[in-house]
């Protein structure tokens, strides 16, 4: 993930929402087989909101003085 430009990853963070939410909304109602894939695309999903606020410089190094 780390690979993708900044556009290609803000795609991959939504397409990620819209799966996760389908996901559980599937086993809510008892739709869905594969309930490990609701935990597979959550922590896929903090993935790459982790690399996108790296990017933004959200997270700041402490600085000694």
């Amino acid at each position: 993930m780390r690979d993708l430009r900044d556009d290609e990853l803000a795609e991959q963070i939504s397409t990620l929402r819209k799966d996760l939410f389908g996901k559980r909304f599937a086993n809510a109602t008892g739709e869905l087989e594969d309930t490990a894939g609701v935990r597979r695309t959550r922590r896929e999903l903090a993935r790459a909101l982790t690399i996108a606020r790296e990017r933004d410089g959200a997270i700041k190094q402490p600085q000694n003085n």
